[in-house]
Protein backbone atom coordinates (compact mmCIF):
# COMPACT_ATOMS: atom_id res chain seq x y z
CA UNK A 1 0.00 0.00 0.00
CA UNK A 2 2.91 2.69 0.67
CA UNK A 3 6.28 1.89 -0.59
CA UNK A 4 9.59 4.25 0.01
CA UNK A 5 12.16 3.51 -1.97
CA UNK A 6 15.03 5.41 -1.28
CA UNK A 7 13.97 8.43 -0.65
CA UNK A 8 16.38 11.94 -0.54
CA UNK A 9 15.47 15.06 0.93
CA UNK A 10 17.72 17.87 0.93
CA UNK A 11 17.26 21.17 2.55
CA UNK A 12 20.41 23.07 1.27
CA UNK A 13 23.48 21.19 2.38
CA UNK A 14 21.75 19.31 4.98
CA UNK A 15 20.47 15.69 4.27
CA UNK A 16 16.96 15.14 6.04
CA UNK A 17 16.34 11.85 4.55
CA UNK A 18 19.37 9.47 3.67
CA UNK A 19 18.06 6.88 1.21
CA UNK A 20 15.12 5.72 3.28
CA UNK A 21 13.17 2.85 2.36
CA UNK A 22 10.56 0.98 4.43
CA UNK A 23 6.83 -0.77 3.03
CA UNK A 24 3.91 -0.27 5.05
CA UNK A 25 0.75 -3.23 4.46
CA UNK A 26 -2.23 -2.57 3.42
CA UNK A 27 -4.89 -2.84 6.71
CA UNK A 28 -1.59 -2.15 8.96
CA UNK A 29 -1.40 1.19 11.40
CA UNK A 30 2.31 1.76 11.63
CA UNK A 31 4.17 3.78 14.03
CA UNK A 32 6.62 6.50 12.69
CA UNK A 33 8.98 7.21 15.69
CA UNK A 34 12.02 8.66 15.99
CA UNK A 35 13.95 12.37 17.84
CA UNK A 36 13.41 15.75 16.74
CA UNK A 37 14.77 16.48 13.52
CA UNK A 38 15.13 13.07 12.51
CA UNK A 39 13.13 13.42 9.10
CA UNK A 40 8.97 12.63 10.50
CA UNK A 41 7.00 15.43 8.93
CA UNK A 42 9.05 15.30 5.77
CA UNK A 43 8.89 12.03 5.29
CA UNK A 44 5.00 12.37 5.71
CA UNK A 45 4.80 14.98 3.44
CA UNK A 46 6.32 13.56 0.88
CA UNK A 47 4.34 11.07 1.29
CA UNK A 48 0.96 12.95 0.90
CA UNK A 49 2.64 15.00 -2.11
CA UNK A 50 3.01 18.06 0.16
CA UNK A 51 6.58 18.33 -1.34
CA UNK A 52 8.78 16.28 -3.35
CA UNK A 53 11.65 13.84 -2.29
CA UNK A 54 15.66 15.04 -3.64
CA UNK A 55 15.56 11.41 -4.95
CA UNK A 56 13.98 8.45 -4.52
CA UNK A 57 10.69 7.29 -5.26
CA UNK A 58 7.59 7.26 -3.45
CA UNK A 59 4.28 5.22 -4.35
CA UNK A 60 1.04 5.44 -2.17
CA UNK A 61 -1.67 2.79 -3.27
CA UNK A 62 0.12 1.79 -6.54
CA UNK A 63 0.59 5.55 -7.29
CA UNK A 64 3.83 7.25 -7.75
CA UNK A 65 3.72 10.52 -5.73
CA UNK A 66 5.69 12.35 -8.76
CA UNK A 67 3.87 11.12 -11.39
CA UNK A 68 0.73 11.31 -10.61
CA UNK A 69 0.29 13.26 -6.73
CA UNK A 70 -2.89 14.19 -7.37
CA UNK A 71 -4.50 10.45 -7.64
CA UNK A 72 -2.31 9.64 -4.24
CA UNK A 73 -4.21 12.64 -2.93
CA UNK A 74 -7.77 11.35 -3.63
CA UNK A 75 -6.86 8.16 -1.41
CA UNK A 76 -4.78 9.59 1.23
CA UNK A 77 -5.86 11.73 4.57
CA UNK A 78 -4.33 13.71 6.40
CA UNK A 79 -4.17 15.44 9.50
CA UNK A 80 -0.83 17.37 10.02
CA UNK A 81 0.52 18.21 13.56
CA UNK A 82 -1.03 21.65 13.27
CA UNK A 83 -4.91 20.76 12.88
CA UNK A 84 -6.08 22.24 9.79
CA UNK A 85 -9.76 24.32 10.65
CA UNK A 86 -10.73 27.34 9.72
CA UNK A 87 -11.80 28.50 13.46
CA UNK A 88 -14.97 31.21 12.19
CA UNK A 89 -16.81 28.36 10.39
CA UNK A 90 -18.89 26.38 11.94
CA UNK A 91 -18.41 22.39 11.91
CA UNK A 92 -21.03 21.17 9.65
CA UNK A 93 -20.80 24.05 7.49
CA UNK A 94 -16.31 23.10 7.51
CA UNK A 95 -16.84 19.27 6.65
CA UNK A 96 -19.31 20.23 3.59
CA UNK A 97 -16.63 22.26 2.96
CA UNK A 98 -13.94 20.05 2.60
CA UNK A 99 -16.36 17.61 1.00
CA UNK A 100 -16.70 19.50 -1.86
CA UNK A 101 -13.00 20.31 -2.14
CA UNK A 102 -12.36 16.60 -2.02
CA UNK A 103 -14.51 16.29 -5.43
CA UNK A 104 -18.20 15.72 -4.42
CA UNK A 105 -20.39 18.01 -6.35
CA UNK A 106 -23.74 16.44 -5.20
CA UNK A 107 -24.88 18.33 -2.24
CA UNK A 108 -27.26 15.02 -1.34
CA UNK A 109 -23.89 13.15 -1.30
CA UNK A 110 -22.27 15.53 0.75
CA UNK A 111 -24.21 15.63 3.31
CA UNK A 112 -24.25 11.94 3.26
CA UNK A 113 -20.79 12.24 3.96
CA UNK A 114 -20.26 14.37 6.02
CA UNK A 115 -22.60 12.62 8.39
CA UNK A 116 -21.07 9.59 8.56
CA UNK A 117 -17.87 11.26 9.71
CA UNK A 118 -19.37 13.08 12.40
CA UNK A 119 -21.13 10.08 13.46
CA UNK A 120 -17.43 8.43 13.32
CA UNK A 121 -15.59 10.96 14.93
CA UNK A 122 -18.20 11.43 17.99
CA UNK A 123 -19.12 15.17 16.81
CA UNK A 124 -22.64 15.20 15.33
CA UNK A 125 -23.73 17.12 18.53
CA UNK A 126 -21.64 19.39 17.73
CA UNK A 127 -21.94 20.16 14.09
CA UNK A 128 -23.57 23.76 14.85
CA UNK A 129 -20.74 24.68 16.98
CA UNK A 130 -18.10 27.54 15.74
CA UNK A 131 -15.03 25.56 15.76
CA UNK A 132 -13.05 27.90 17.63
CA UNK A 133 -15.35 27.91 20.43
CA UNK A 134 -14.44 24.03 20.54
CA UNK A 135 -12.43 22.39 23.23
CA UNK A 136 -9.20 20.98 21.53
CA UNK A 137 -10.02 17.66 21.45
CA UNK A 138 -12.72 18.51 19.76
CA UNK A 139 -10.67 20.18 17.86
CA UNK A 140 -8.84 17.57 17.17
CA UNK A 141 -12.00 15.16 16.18
CA UNK A 142 -13.47 17.78 13.72
CA UNK A 143 -9.19 17.66 11.99
CA UNK A 144 -9.73 13.47 12.29
CA UNK A 145 -13.45 14.20 10.25
CA UNK A 146 -11.90 16.11 7.79
CA UNK A 147 -8.95 13.46 7.12
CA UNK A 148 -11.57 10.80 6.49
CA UNK A 149 -14.37 13.00 4.41
CA UNK A 150 -13.15 11.40 1.60
CA UNK A 151 -12.84 8.06 2.48
CA UNK A 152 -9.63 7.41 1.90
CA UNK A 153 -7.42 4.18 1.69
CA UNK A 154 -4.54 5.80 3.87
CA UNK A 155 -4.60 8.07 6.60
CA UNK A 156 -1.21 9.79 7.32
CA UNK A 157 -1.81 11.15 11.10
CA UNK A 158 1.55 13.88 12.55
CA UNK A 159 0.98 13.22 16.23
CA UNK A 160 -2.88 13.10 16.41
CA UNK A 161 -2.98 13.37 20.33
CA UNK A 162 -0.72 16.13 20.68
CA UNK A 163 -1.89 18.48 23.30
CA UNK A 164 -4.75 16.49 24.65
CA UNK A 165 -6.11 15.70 28.12
CA UNK A 166 -6.03 11.76 29.34
CA UNK A 167 -9.66 11.45 28.43
CA UNK A 168 -9.50 12.71 25.17
CA UNK A 169 -6.22 10.74 24.63
CA UNK A 170 -8.17 7.77 25.15
CA UNK A 171 -11.03 8.70 22.91
CA UNK A 172 -8.73 9.68 19.94
CA UNK A 173 -6.31 6.61 20.17
CA UNK A 174 -9.94 4.38 19.74
CA UNK A 175 -11.09 5.85 16.99
CA UNK A 176 -8.34 5.64 15.20
CA UNK A 177 -7.37 1.82 16.53
CA UNK A 178 -10.75 1.34 15.13
CA UNK A 179 -9.98 2.60 11.50
CA UNK A 180 -7.25 -0.31 11.21
CA UNK A 181 -8.29 -3.26 8.70
CA UNK A 182 -10.06 -0.99 6.39
CA UNK A 183 -7.69 1.51 6.06
CA UNK A 184 -4.09 2.32 6.07
CA UNK A 185 -2.43 3.89 8.89
CA UNK A 186 0.52 5.36 9.23
CA UNK A 187 1.02 8.02 12.45
CA UNK A 188 3.89 9.80 14.32
CA UNK A 189 3.73 10.23 18.09
CA UNK A 190 6.26 10.79 20.85
CA UNK A 191 4.37 8.64 23.15
CA UNK A 192 5.94 4.94 23.18
CA UNK A 193 2.61 3.59 25.36
CA UNK A 194 0.23 5.03 22.69
CA UNK A 195 2.60 3.35 19.72
CA UNK A 196 2.34 -0.06 21.33
CA UNK A 197 -1.74 0.18 22.42
CA UNK A 198 -2.83 1.09 18.50
CA UNK A 199 -0.07 0.20 16.06
CA UNK A 200 0.75 -3.19 14.68
CA UNK A 201 4.46 -2.23 13.28
CA UNK A 202 6.80 0.68 13.94
CA UNK A 203 8.91 2.35 12.41
CA UNK A 204 12.25 4.31 13.99
CA UNK A 205 14.45 6.79 12.07
CA UNK A 206 16.93 9.05 13.38
CA UNK A 207 19.54 10.93 11.41
CA UNK A 208 17.19 10.58 8.65
CA UNK A 209 17.60 7.07 8.36
CA UNK A 210 15.73 3.87 9.26
CA UNK A 211 17.12 2.42 12.46
CA UNK A 212 14.27 -0.15 12.64
CA UNK A 213 11.05 -2.12 10.82
CA UNK A 214 9.50 -4.61 12.88
CA UNK A 215 6.35 -5.36 14.73
CA UNK A 216 6.22 -4.84 18.22
CA UNK A 217 6.73 -8.22 19.56
CA UNK A 218 9.52 -8.71 16.70
CA UNK A 219 11.43 -5.14 18.17
CA UNK A 220 11.19 -6.96 21.37
CA UNK A 221 12.23 -10.53 20.58
CA UNK A 222 15.21 -9.09 18.72
CA UNK A 223 16.12 -6.60 21.65
CA UNK A 224 16.79 -9.31 23.75
CA UNK A 225 15.87 -9.73 27.46
CA UNK A 226 16.56 -7.88 30.44
CA UNK A 227 17.56 -8.70 33.99
CA UNK A 228 17.78 -6.03 37.06
CA UNK A 229 20.56 -6.98 39.96
CA UNK A 230 21.89 -5.00 42.66
CA UNK A 231 25.54 -5.45 43.77
CA UNK A 232 27.30 -4.06 46.25
CA UNK A 233 30.45 -3.69 44.38
CA UNK A 234 32.70 -0.51 42.31
CA UNK A 235 31.21 1.16 39.74
CA UNK A 236 34.42 -0.46 37.69
CA UNK A 237 31.84 -3.71 37.98
CA UNK A 238 30.05 -2.69 35.01
CA UNK A 239 32.84 -3.80 32.14
CA UNK A 240 33.98 -6.82 34.38
CA UNK A 241 30.02 -8.04 33.71
CA UNK A 242 29.87 -7.45 30.15
CA UNK A 243 32.79 -9.57 29.64
CA UNK A 244 29.81 -12.69 30.38
CA UNK A 245 29.49 -13.90 27.54
CA UNK A 246 25.52 -13.21 26.37
CA UNK A 247 25.70 -9.33 27.54
CA UNK A 248 24.83 -6.92 25.05
CA UNK A 249 24.76 -3.64 27.28
CA UNK A 250 24.83 -2.43 30.81
CA UNK A 251 22.96 0.25 32.18
CA UNK A 252 24.35 0.93 35.77
CA UNK A 253 23.08 3.51 38.55
CA UNK A 254 25.14 3.88 41.89
CA UNK A 255 22.74 4.39 44.88
CA UNK A 256 23.46 6.07 48.11
CA UNK A 257 24.57 3.09 50.18
CA UNK A 258 27.18 2.51 47.66
CA UNK A 259 25.20 -0.20 45.92
CA UNK A 260 24.92 -0.73 42.48
CA UNK A 261 21.40 -0.75 40.66
CA UNK A 262 22.20 -2.59 36.81
CA UNK A 263 20.10 -3.00 34.37
CA UNK A 264 21.27 -6.21 32.08
CA UNK A 265 20.50 -6.24 28.36
CA UNK A 266 21.32 -9.83 27.18
CA UNK A 267 21.38 -11.06 23.68
CA UNK A 268 18.12 -12.48 22.06
CA UNK A 269 19.70 -16.53 22.03
CA UNK A 270 21.56 -16.05 25.36
CA UNK A 271 21.34 -19.24 27.83
CA UNK A 272 19.94 -17.15 30.95
CA UNK A 273 20.17 -19.80 33.30
CA UNK A 274 24.06 -20.75 32.18
CA UNK A 275 24.44 -16.65 31.99
CA UNK A 276 22.90 -16.26 36.05
CA UNK A 277 25.90 -18.98 36.92
CA UNK A 278 28.60 -17.26 35.56
CA UNK A 279 27.42 -13.93 37.20
CA UNK A 280 27.22 -15.70 40.78
CA UNK A 281 30.45 -16.93 39.90
CA UNK A 282 32.32 -13.80 38.94
CA UNK A 283 30.67 -11.90 42.35
CA UNK A 284 31.98 -14.82 44.38
CA UNK A 285 35.44 -14.21 43.10
CA UNK A 286 35.62 -10.59 43.08
CA UNK A 287 33.97 -10.70 46.63
CA UNK A 288 30.94 -8.73 45.70
CA UNK A 289 28.05 -8.76 47.62
CA UNK A 290 25.15 -9.72 45.26
CA UNK A 291 22.07 -8.24 47.11
CA UNK A 292 19.47 -8.85 44.54
CA UNK A 293 18.69 -10.82 41.18
CA UNK A 294 15.81 -10.46 39.82
CA UNK A 295 13.91 -12.27 37.10
CA UNK A 296 14.38 -11.44 33.43
CA UNK A 297 11.95 -9.76 31.20
CA UNK A 298 11.52 -8.81 27.50
CA UNK A 299 12.89 -5.64 26.90
CA UNK A 300 9.96 -2.62 26.79
CA UNK A 301 9.23 -0.99 23.53
CA UNK A 302 11.15 2.07 25.38
CA UNK A 303 14.01 0.60 26.20
CA UNK A 304 14.37 -0.72 22.79
CA UNK A 305 13.81 2.48 21.26
CA UNK A 306 16.50 4.47 23.57
CA UNK A 307 19.01 1.45 22.68
CA UNK A 308 18.81 1.69 19.20
CA UNK A 309 19.03 5.28 18.59
CA UNK A 310 21.81 5.75 20.86
CA UNK A 311 23.23 3.19 19.68
CA UNK A 312 22.92 5.01 15.91
CA UNK A 313 24.07 7.99 17.32
CA UNK A 314 27.41 6.34 18.57
CA UNK A 315 27.72 5.17 14.78
CA UNK A 316 26.84 8.16 13.13
CA UNK A 317 27.94 11.16 15.47
CA UNK A 318 24.95 13.85 16.85
CA UNK A 319 24.41 15.71 13.63
CA UNK A 320 22.06 17.84 16.23
CA UNK A 321 23.34 21.55 16.36
CA UNK A 322 23.24 23.67 12.84
CA UNK A 323 22.35 20.85 10.72
CA UNK A 324 19.03 19.90 13.30
CA UNK A 325 18.31 23.84 13.27
CA UNK A 326 18.68 23.67 9.45
CA UNK A 327 16.18 21.14 9.07
CA UNK A 328 13.75 23.04 11.56
CA UNK A 329 14.02 26.20 9.77
CA UNK A 330 13.27 24.56 6.31
CA UNK A 331 9.73 23.97 8.14
CA UNK A 332 10.03 20.68 9.73
CA UNK A 333 9.44 21.80 12.86
CA UNK A 334 8.96 18.06 14.84
CA UNK A 335 8.43 20.87 18.09
CA UNK A 336 7.92 17.51 20.42
CA UNK A 337 10.11 14.20 21.64
CA UNK A 338 10.63 11.60 24.02
CA UNK A 339 11.97 12.38 26.46
CA UNK A 340 14.06 10.08 28.80
CA UNK A 341 16.84 9.74 31.55
CA UNK A 342 19.06 7.95 32.35
CA UNK A 343 22.27 6.03 31.11
CA UNK A 344 21.75 4.96 27.43
CA UNK A 345 24.99 4.10 26.63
Amino acid sequence: MIVAENISKKYGAFLALDALSFEVEKGDICGFLGPNGAGKTTMMRILTGYMPPSAGRARVAGFDSMENPMEIKKRIGYLPETTPLYPDMRVAEYLDFVAELKGFTSRDERIRRVAGVMEGTMITSRQSSIIKTLSKGYRQRVGLAQALIGDPEVLVLDEPTIGLDPKQIVEIRSLIKNLGGKRTVILSSHILPEVQMICSRVLIINNGRLVASDTISGLSAAAGRKVSARIKAPLQAKEDLLRIKGALNIVAREEPDGALLLDIFLEPDCDIARWRAELVSMVGEKRWDLVDLLSSAVVPLEETYIRLISSDLVKSGDNGGEEAAGERSADDRESHDITYSGDAD
